[in-house]
């Protein structure tokens, strides 16, 4: 066998000088091939194909020189081959020469003869064709890859958990903190190998990361403060500044980790959803039931707080907490479940917020935080009492206690028939638990994901792939499944939905719930996606990032993809390995160290992956029942017996030093493990085991498969270690155990993998169940195998010579007439005939027989001379497919991995079992693809093609709007009519209204000062519904804005409870923005509303001026300082400063205090507390009618907030609370540092004699009347 003759030809350069060799360019050392070189990036030359090689020929030219001569990487030369005859007639067989083929002609600079092959019939056709292959995948939209698919290894502890988007920025939660893009870097190079990044990152876009933190586990963005806020795995919610590197002072201020801002323990347990509601405030959600909420006004003082006062920061929002289980539950019994809360959706178009548990959702009050309803999946309400025993089993324990008691029911058998159920019934059991995906009907409701869409309708999405459509007062309207399996995030963009799936895939709706489009985005799920600058972006479990555009799938795919196939040159990298695969039936035996160095060890030298099977480690009755019992269960981390040979074999390769285990399964008797090359592991990752059984009921592992995926330079490869079933006349049987073994192996994480991760979804365990879920086998998804580039099956499988007697054979094998016994091979009979092994290839044996020997007696004279005599065959083989689709196919992205075989042969001299190992060398060249090029690409095309920019360009259009009013001015308890008119005769406009800020009016400034609530939220005094929703072409929408009464209540100040209540009697303005979009256009158009609160009858006729844009400016600039400050002063303190201190202080709060309190109380919370203050046990217990107020306003209300955060309870802070701080008090809390009675105010924080000589002391300082008016008021 002269093939072998060089393998041990470079064994005395040491191995320090071989990586260095390697490492240090792509040159290979002398005479070994380049097969596990690294991968260096492209330098910027233009040039031939490969030009990413050729820099290192710059590097170092003397080199290239020395091996140019012998260079086994062919990749280097162009060349032309004059020989082309792809097949030839073999041993002067001429019958069968269509038969063989030379399907790889020996290139110049390969130092070796590729073996002849044969090939089956019967491929090409079904599950049996090669996966379609080409630069740009064929099926999806082309898209914005923004941090490309990383190794599964090297995420470990970071993995991505989720995505949200600022309009510049895509922000990611991972394992170790957060990090964030800027769009403007999004079409920037990798930074590759070399670079600063950890490995995962080398050819994403460049990113900026934070220090580390507890695992994130959900993110939301709030524009108001140019914050990002995330909760954690720790109960900590954390915020980050949108801009964090602006604070760095250091010169490479991007590299260094930026730090959060306000934090603290908000939870017990993992935080599973923060949301802001309208009015600022930030809910979160986490296990056993609990919901609590972080008034606007709390946070605000803290975040004012400056670093050095951070623990103060982090108390102060800590205790300001509303715990909303503890406000609905009465006399024990609360009324929402105490199962997990999933997450919450904020409905801004109405002001509410939707929490989501295990089976029921509850719909709550943004404002004024009642209850409003509880209700299942099916839309029915429940009013559920459950005591407070938090004993609520999560679905797994109730898998577990399941499984638990059907075990026990079986035990009165004796043993034997106990294992024999162990045996028929395992497998059974596994199935029917993994179909089920959690082991109750229940679970496939379970609400997975909600979201808000443009009408305003909710959406929320179930475990079984259910869409269910909701109005806003939670009424069930219809439902609609469009993909069999777990939906698991939604977004919205214009009038679109797009639902994101466990399998992969990305759907596309309408409002009405019609699929529109739909494509296999990722090959892992889809965790979450995020719509920002004209792209949704989606995030795979894997942690690879895609934005896709928002007119995708659309005329700009086919432009974008038909530029950048034309540049494949310039992204396309070729690479080759070389990989060793070895089979070995051992009988349960044992190996000496000589047989595995001659089986394994001693054509290892240039190997890059190495892959070996063994069958019958271990094959007792018993262990067969207990392997069943362990895989019923899902256990699959092998025996023992399995352990000694992958440690045997990995001393045998120098595992330490030379290789790395990255893999293994075992299955029984079944074993298969992998070794990559250390200088090669940068380059292969995401290991995945398999395992099918095809024993007894095709249970039993005696017979079956093991396999394990690979991802080698981005290419899939899976190689699957088979024993297929016993004696001659099988033939079959064989054939039919290989069709369920192709059929059905499906790959998943394993557990026994080389520090495999637990990892990635945070979505629990039965993401990854469903994701293997029968129903999801739908027409689009194909077996794992068909999807591979490369499948290698070696094994025992069995197949015998036929129409052949011993003695025949024997003597056929002693005169090495391997052709003629090749005639007889069952194996190549049922290939030829298209039944096994379809369209696969096999080198031409030319090594003897390996079954079956006698042990330990060497030479062809051990062949089994027993009574039995079996007839010697060649049971052991490896058979292989890659993407070639005829034998002329060269590498290519269109037909990237090309194998030819260079060693096909058995050890004849180990003589430890009854079958002789075999071994299969293969070189495989593999054409990828430089992500970070590509995307570079895809940005020119997106920057520079006309016709691209056209049909962005039309993007930016937005219907023309109007509205009826800029200016509105509102009394106590009025609404008025805003009409919002869309002008376009064809498309429909898409609103939304925040408010940009609000301000109290002061007589003595002349400027509004705005301040922001969180996500641009609404202050406690105005009501605006709907603030978001569609309006057909030609017609309006009306939105009715409404002013909302409410005072403050301090509950206690300094542990002393407080019983009056102040009210703010000034002017407050908020400036309403109505966005307007199109039903798919990225621009948005502004139109600002400016809401005035007024006491006063005068002011209302001022502000009722005809003037609108005027007035507006005016207002908004401190321009008109005539009649705005004279309405503010003149008119203004003296009628409203009067109107308000007698008639109005008095019957507003009389009313409000009695009437009000009872009825409004009542109604509030109606839940059978005493009197007006039943709602007041909502706001924990302080007493009077004010209590309810304040819960009624949200108790987070200016004062409770207040009571808080620095328990001022005069007029001002309640003031401040309600109008988000803008009031000069309020503001004043903001800045904290203000001067004169209102800083003091904040500082004073009081007791009741303070706060009362506080709002003295504000008359004093202050030198308007309506102040000092207002302090005489209060006292």
């Amino acid at each position: 066998m002269e093939i072998n003759h060089h393998h041990h030809h470079h064994s005395d350069v040491d191995d320090d000088d071989e990586d260095a060799l390697s490492a240090m360019s792509a040159i290979p050392p002398p005479r070994k091939i380049h097969s596990y070189s690294h991968q260096l990036r492209p330098s910027g030359q233009k040039g031939p194909h490969h030009r990413h090689r050729q820099h290192s020929l710059d590097d170092i030219p003397k080199i290239t020189e020395i091996v140019s001569g012998d260079s086994s990487d062919d990749e280097f030369y162009h060349y032309a081959t004059s020989t082309n005859s792809s097949s030839f007639p073999f041993n002067g067989d001429p019958g069968d020469s269509d038969d063989y083929l030379i399907t790889h002609q020996p290139e110049i600079g390969e130092d070796f003869q590729p073996l002849p092959e044969f090939v089956g019939s019967g491929g090409g056709v079904g599950m049996f064709k090669v996966p379609t292959r080409s630069p740009l995948h064929s099926a999806r939209p082309p898209c914005l890859e923004l941090r490309p698919h990383p190794l599964r290894e090297t995420q470990v502890g970071r993995f991505l958990r989720n995505i949200a988007c600022t309009g510049t920025q895509l922000w990611a939660g991972q394992e170790s903190g957060v990090r964030f893009w800027n769009f403007d870097d999004a079409f920037e190079p990798g930074c590759g190998l070399s670079g600063r990044v950890r490995r995962g990152d080398e050819d994403a876009a460049p990113f900026h990361e934070s220090a580390s933190t507890s695992p994130t586990t959900c993110l939301m963005v709030d524009n108001g403060n140019r914050l990002v806020w995330s909760g954690h795995k720790d109960g900590k919610i954390r915020s980050w500044k949108m801009d964090p590197t602006a604070d760095n002072d250091d010169d490479d201020g991007d590299d260094t980790p930026f730090k959060e801002g306000l934090s603290w323990q908000a939870h017990k347990g993992p935080v599973n959803s923060v949301i802001m509601s309208s009015y600022g405030d930030l809910w979160s959600c986490s296990e056993g039931g609990v919901i609590k909420i972080w008034t606007w006004e709390s946070m605000e003082k803290s975040l004012s707080l400056r670093l050095e006062e951070k623990h103060m920061a982090a108390l102060l929002v800590e205790r300001s907490g509303i715990d909303l289980r503890a406000q609905v539950t009465v006399n024990g019994t609360c009324s929402i479940s105490s199962s997990e809360v999933k997450c919450l959706l904020a409905d801004n178009v109405r002001s509410k917020v939707w929490a989501a548990q295990l089976q029921t959702f509850s719909l709550w009050d943004g404002r004024t935080k009642e209850l409003l309803k509880v209700f299942n999946t099916e839309g029915q309400n429940e009013n559920r009492v459950e005591m407070p025993s938090g004993q609520d089993q999560s679905p797994e324990d109730e898998m577990k206690v399941k499984i638990a008691s059907t075990s026990k029911k079986e035990k009165p058998h004796g043993f034997l028939q106990r294992s024999r159920n162990a045996i028929m019934g395992a497998a059974d059991a596994v199935r029917r638990v993994a179909t089920r995906g959690g082991g109750a009907y229940e679970d496939a409701k379970r609400t997975e994901a909600m979201v808000l869409a443009g009408d305003g309708m909710i959406w929320t999405g179930c475990t079984n792939g259910l869409l269910i459509q909701w109005d806003g007062n939670g009424n069930r309207l219809q439902d609609f499944r469009h993909h069999q399996c777990a939906v698991l995030c939604f977004c919205t963009f214009g009038e679109r939905i797009y639902i994101g799936y466990v399998s992969g895939h990305i759907q596309i709706i309408d409002l009405e719930g019609n699929l529109i489009a739909g494509w296999v985005a990722h090959n892992n799920a889809v965790i979450k996606m995020a719509a920002a600058n004209g792209y949704i972006f989606s995030l795979a479990t894997h942690g690879g990032i895609r934005g896709w555009h928002v007119i995708s799938p659309g005329p700009l795919d086919g432009i974008i993809r038909s530029e950048l196939s034309e540049k494949e040159r310039t992204y396309a990298q070729t690479d080759s390995v070389r990989i060793l695969i070895g089979s070995w039936n051992v009988g349960q035996g044992k190996a000496s160290h000589d047989a595995l160095m001659s089986w394994l060890g001693s054509v290892a030298s240039d190997v890059g992956i190495l892959v070996v099977g063994l069958q019958e480690v271990e094959m007792g009755a018993g262990f067969l029942a207990m392997s069943a019992a362990k895989e019923s269960v899902g256990g699959n981390e092998g025996s023992s017996i399995g352990q000694y040979w992958i440690d045997t074999i990995g001393k045998t390769l120098d595992e330490k030093s030379v290789f790395e285990r990255m893999g293994s399964r075992q299955l029984a008797g079944l074993l298969i493990s992998l070794w990559v090359r250390k200088n090669l592991r940068t380059h292969v990752g995401d290991i995945d085991v398999a395992a099918v059984p095809c024993g007894f009921g095709r249970a039993i592992g005696n017979k079956g498969g093991v396999g394990l995926r690979i991802r080698v330079f981005d290419r899939i490869m899976c190689f699957i270690n088979c024993h297929l079933a016993a004696h001659l006349e099988a033939v079959n049987r064989r054939n039919a155990d290989f069709d369920h073994i192709y059929k059905t192996m499906s790959f998943s994480r394993s557990s026994n993998a080389h520090n495999a991760p637990a990892a990635g979804v945070t979505t629990g365990s039965h993401t990854t169940k469903s994701a293997n879920n029968i129903n999801v086998n739908t027409e689009e998804t194909k077996q794992d195998l068909a999807e591979a580039d490369m499948v290698v099956f070696f094994g025992d499988f069995n197949y015998r010579l036929f129409g052949i007697s011993y003695d025949e054979a024997r003597d056929f094998v002693s005169q090495r007439s391997f052709d003629w016994l090749r005639e007889k091979d069952q194996l190549r009979a049922e290939m030829k005939a298209g039944k096994v092994f379809q369209g696969m290839r096999e080198a031409i044996i030319t090594f003897p027989p390996t079954y079956k020997f006698e042990r330990h007696r060497p030479g062809l004279g051990g062949y089994d001379s027993g009574e039995k005599k079996r007839i010697p065959a060649w049971c052991d083989r490896v058979i292989y497919r890659d993407t070639r689709t005829s034998p002329e196919s060269g590498c290519s992205l269109d037909c990237p991995v090309v194998a030819s075989i260079m060693l096909y042969d058995a050890c004849m001299d180990v003589t430890e079992s009854d079958h002789k190992p075999v071994r299969c060398k293969f070189h495989v060249k593999i054409e990828h693809v430089d992500r970070s090029v590509r995307r570079q690409e895809f940005g020119r095309i997106i920057k520079t093609n006309e016709k691209v920019r056209a049909l962005l360009n039309d993007l930016r259009y937005v219907p023309e709007t109007a509205v009826s009013s800029n200016n509105i001015v509102l009394q106590n308890q009025d609404t008025f009519v805003l009409r919002i008119t869309n002008k376009c005769a064809k498309e429909n406009a898409v609103f939304r209204i925040l408010c940009e800020g609000q301000s109290t009016v002061r007589e003595e400034e002349d400027t509004l000062e705005l301040h922001p609530l969180g996500s641009f939220g609404f202050p406690r005094w105005l009501e605006v519904m709907p603030a978001a929703g569609t309006i057909k072409p030609d017609s309006s929408v009306e939105v009715s804005v409404h002013h909302e009464e409410f005072h403050t209540l301090e509950e206690f100040v300094d542990g002393i409870p407080q019983n009056w209540w102040c009210e703010d009697t000034r002017d407050k303005e908020a400036i309403l923005v109505v966005n307007v979009q199109g039903s798919c256009s990225t621009e948005t158009v502004c139109h600002r509303v400016h809401v005035r609160h007024c006491f006063s009858a005068k002011a209302l006729r001022i502000e009722s001026s005809p003037s609108n844009s005027k007035s507006t400016s005016l207002k908004k600039n401190e321009g008109d300082s005539k009649s705005h400050s004279s309405k503010k002063n003149d008119g203004d303190s003296g009628s409203r400063s009067h109107k308000k201190g007698d008639g109005d202080s008095g019957s507003k709060s009389h009313k409000k205090s009695d009437g009000d309190s009872g009825s409004k109380s009542h109604k509030k919370k109606d839940e059978g507390d005493f009197g007006s203050k039943s709602h007041k046990k909502k706001d924990e217990g302080d007493s009077g009618s004010k209590s309810h107020k304040k819960k009624d306003e949200g108790d987070s209300g200016s004062k409770s907030y207040k009571k808080k955060e620095e328990g001022d309870s005069s007029s001002k802070s309640h003031k401040k609370k309600e109008e988000g701080d803008s009031g000069s008090k309020s503001h004043k809390k903001k800045e904290e540092g203000d001067s004169g009675s209102k800083s003091h105010k904040k500082k004073d924080e009081g007791d009741s004699s303070s706060h009362k000589s506080q709002s003295g002391k504000k008359t004093s300082s202050s030198s308007t009347g309506e102040e000092s008016r207002k302090g005489h008021n209060k006292r």
